[in-house]
């Protein structure tokens, strides 16, 4: 047995079931294309349609061959804790869909193991389910002994979907790693709990299915599941042992090393920090790849749970900052070449990472303060299991840390309670992943599914025709299929072939008509209820439908030409946005109808308005360069070589179709598009908003929609341009001057408000002096106001004395001196003169004014000689 890199193993398993004939795939999303599922554990989950004979496999393969990129995370706080658990792993496996089956699959299971990996036949033992006598007699026929060969029970070795449905035998494979990693007993033997016997390979025969009584019909096909672990055979080939230690992982741990400034192997805590960050690293970058953004539900939620027990892992560790970007470097060095999606979207997981990096220092503080409370509160020495898993699960905070803090206050942690509300947990992770696993292989889509398998793919033949003679294969109104659809009626029409586009990948699906002479059916819709098959959602008028009709179908063109503008001006948008804002920008979602275009995009703050004035530049000038748009079919790989983005998240066949507008945009996609870019017109962004931490979104016009909404602007704008009595342009600075000029207004009213306010009357009055002449007077500062705010003023205040008198006041307004004086007709006849003390008092203030004896105002430039003018009036009058 000689070393093998897990590079090496990973191309051996695959070149070797290759060359017995089966197909070699690459491997699925981490988001898998059922939504029952939350994420791809396992290499069958692509080939659910193959299983279910929805799909076939085209010859001339026997089977498949994949390396499938995985993520469980049911027992995420076992991961590090031992050598074999992982949340992120790779699954190298081999399935067959009716062309082989035991036999084969053991002779090539044994065959690889000695001759390509050169395991020593006498380390290898094998497992079977106890009832199953035909698998016993092959591993015989094949030589091996006796002695290494067991049986185990269904709990161990029968594989069941659920319930009932597709179920059937495993056997597994396993390498003796030697007495020393044994427990000691001398009934040690496969499937003891200790790490002698490692399991390293399981082989599943699917070849019944359940029945409701418990009893068992073989399959018409029986079926080849398989799965080794990659990390876990590389440990073996590799001569180490724990997961962590193999190439890969340990190079990870040696970033933390680095980064730490320690040695893993020194300190049994500092190794299980280093190994869940090698792992949980991996994690991370492999779903953000894939599409997932962190969040608070979900795939998000598992993510950002990741993200942040690496975090915190790290600070126990004393590795501070942002630091998961230096792990993260290194996985694109180690396995980018396997996985290109890692490589393409760099930028973005760099950024993300960084973000969710300072994020979490915020949640740590909180953290610290929720824990400071509970402290403060608690009663007695211990503090409640529940409160340090509301930390654990909350805020990130390892219980170890809690207990930490909590003993340097003489407080423990009640772990008993804490344990309970763990276990609660895991039972509810194992319990969704159970149901997961049930979901995987239940049969779904109804109908649809059973059209699928019968009748085959819908020809789509609408990119290059607008209308096409067809076939009406099938009916199916409220979800069950039946012969004809009557006039009046709303169903679903299946056609063998059509040019009506699907609603998939943010596209809206197209609507037009379906006749045949006599009767018609206007198509409202058109969806893909399973990959591949188009339903044509239809209201019948003018006769009946029936399966087996020759009909025409003809769609709505001006709606898809719409339609195709706002697609293409997606794409011009999307790659405009990458050139201002930066790589890491990536579609997250979007919408595309006839009348506007939804664009949801990867970013970490709002575009300012420059950056959408120059956004909008960037996409119109190519729109203005009258690009032509090609399209064509590749490869899956040959279209990444070439640099074609992928959407964010999108999962693809191995044959793709690309969309391209010379040297600026180039993408993978199926939709349908303009010819050439000056078809779009031009493109207006009429809108820019936040859909959730790390994504924009923004919203647009093309063609006619944008010429529509310029001018809804352009009459709102004649409109507010009469109304002001302004030429067109001149409205935002006569609207400015107007705006100023109101809240100078508002201002004053203010202070007018202020200045007769109960308040300040009250003040006034409480000034009154009585005039040697026999009338009440008030000589005083109030607040300045207009000159009708003074007026307005002494009617307040002459209508609250007591008796008729006499009111002079002064003061300051935008730097300037005020003064007023004025006295009822009783006052007057006493001798008071409003005229003559405002012409005495003017001086001081350095100005001047007039009026007649009942009424007087003036006003001056220095304010400083209001005291001087008050003197002078009382003087006069007291």
């Amino acid at each position: 047995m000689e070393y093998m890199t897990t590079a090496q193993i990973r191309e051996a398993y695959l070149d070797y079931f290759e060359k017995k004939g089966n197909k070699r795939m690459p491997s699925s999303s981490l988001v898998p294309d059922d939504p029952s599922l939350l994420l791809t554990s396992a290499g069958m989950v692509q080939f659910k349609p193959y299983f279910l004979q929805q799909k076939q496999l085209e010859e001339p393969y026997v089977g498949t061959t994949t390396v499938q990129k995985c993520v469980r995370t049911n027992d995420i706080d076992i991961i590090g804790t031992t050598g074999r658990h992982l949340s992120f792993f790779e699954m190298l496996g081999n399935f067959s869909f009716g062309k082989y089956f035991k036999h084969e699959m053991c002779a090539m299971a044994l065959d690889f193991s000695v001759n390509v990996l050169g395991l020593p036949m006498e380390k290898l033992y094998f497992t079977v389910f106890e009832d199953d006598d035909e698998t016993i007699q092959i591993w015989k026929d094949l030589g091996v002994a006796d002695d290494h060969i067991s049986r185990l029970g269904e709990d161990d070795n029968f594989w069941r979907a659920g319930p009932t449905g597709p179920c059937g035998p495993c056997s597994e494979l396993y390498y003796d790693q030697g007495p020393a990693f044994g427990c000691g007993s001398p009934d040690c033997a496969p499937g003891c709990d200790c790490d002698r016997f490692l399991e390293y390979w399981n082989c599943v025969f699917t070849q019944f299915d359940g029945q409701e009584d418990g009893s068992f019909k073989e399959l018409p096909k029986k079926n080849i599941d398989t799965g080794m672990g990659l990390e876990r055979i590389a440990a073996i080939m590799q001569g180490v042992q724990s997961n962590y230690e193999t190439d890969v992982l340990r190079s990870l741990v040696a970033v933390g090393e680095r980064l730490a400034g320690v040695s893993y192997g020194d300190d049994a805590a500092t190794d299980l920090a280093l190994r869940i960050i090698a792992d949980h690293s991996r994690a991370v970058t492999f779903m953000i790849a894939d599409g997932i953004l962190p969040s608070n539900e979900g795939r998000g939620y598992v993510l950002r749970r990741l993200l942040r027990r690496a975090i915190m892992k790290a600070h126990l560790i004393g590795i501070e900052g942002l630091f998961l970007n230096e792990y993260v470097d290194e996985i694109v060095r180690l396995m980018g070449d396997v996985y290109p999606e890692i490589v393409e979207n760099r930028e973005l997981e760099r950024k993300l990472i960084m973000a969710e990096e300072e994020r979490f220092g915020a949640t740590l503080d909180h953290g610290q303060a929720y824990l400071e409370e509970a402290l403060r509160g608690l009663e007695g020495d211990m503090l409640p299991g529940q409160t340090a898993f509301v930390l654990h699960d909350t805020y990130g905070f390892p219980v170890e840390i809690t207990s930490e803090i909590a003993a340097e206050r003489g407080i423990v942690v009640d772990m008993d309670a804490f344990d309970a509300e763990m276990a609660a947990q895991r039972e509810r992770a194992r319990s969704a992943g159970a149901k997961d696993a049930e979901a995987a292989w239940s049969t779904y889509g109804g109908v649809y599914a059973d059209l699928l398998r019968e009748l085959g793919p819908t020809a789509f033949v609408g990119y290059e025709q607008a209308s096409a003679e067809a076939t009406i294969t099938a009916l199916v109104k409220d979800g069950e299929r039946v012969e004809a659809l009557e006039d009046g009626d709303e169903g679903v029409i299946v056609l063998d072939r059509t040019v009506f586009y699907a609603e998939m990948g943010g596209e809206v699906g197209d609507t037009g008509i379906i006749e045949d002479g006599e009767a018609a059916a206007d198509v409202l819709d058109t969806t893909a209820p399973e990959k591949g098959l188009h339903a044509h959602k239809v209201r019948v008028r003018g006769g009946a439908v029936r399966a087996g009709d020759a009909v025409v179908a003809v769609l709505d063109g001006m709606r898809r030409a719409s339609v195709a503008r706002n697609h293409t001006g997606t794409h011009i948008l999307h790659a405009a946005l990458r050139r201002v804002l930066g790589d890491h920008v990536r579609q997250a979602g979007s919408y595309v109808g006839p009348e506007r275009l939804r664009f949801d995009f990867t970013h970490f703050e709002a575009l300012t308005p420059e950056q959408i004035a120059e956004v909008e530049r960037v996409a119109n000038n190519e729109i203005m360069r009258a690009i032509p748009i090609s399209t064509y079919e590749t490869t899956l790989d040959e279209a990444r070589a070439e640099g074609v983005t992928a959407l964010f998240g999108e999962k693809y066949d191995a044959d793709v179709r690309v969309v391209a507008a010379g040297d600026f945009s180039s993408e993978l996609c199926g939709g349908c598009h303009v010819s050439n870019t000056a078809e779009i017109g031009f493109l207006k962004i009429t809108g820019e908003s936040s859909v959730g931490a790390n994504t924009r979104r923004i919203e647009a016009v093309t063609s006619f929609g944008a010429l529509a909404h310029v001018n809804r602007i352009e009459a709102e704008l004649r409109e507010t341009a009469a109304e002001l009595k302004v030429p067109l342009f001149d409205v935002s600075e006569r609207t400015a001057s107007n705006l100023k000029s109101f809240k100078e207004l508002q201002q004053a009213a203010k202070r007018g408000k202020e200045a007769v306010s109960d308040d300040g009357i009250n003040e006034l009055l409480s000034l009154v002096q009585m005039a040697p002449a026999g009338y009440p007077v008030i000589i005083a500062k109030a607040p300045a106001v207009e000159s009708g705010g003074q007026r307005h003023l002494w009617d307040v205040v002459r209508a609250r004395m007591e008796q008729p008198g006499a009111i002079v006041i002064a003061g300051e307004k935008d730097g300037k001196a005020m003064l007023m004086a004025a006295g009822t007709d009783e006052a007057v006849a006493a001798g008071f003169d409003a005229a003559q003390l405002i012409k005495a008092m003017g001086p001081a203030i350095g100005g001047g004014g007039g009026g007649k004896a009942a009424m007087a105002q003036a006003g001056g430039k220095n304010p400083a000689g209001i005291d001087d003018a008050l003197a002078i009036a009382r003087d006069m009058v007291l």
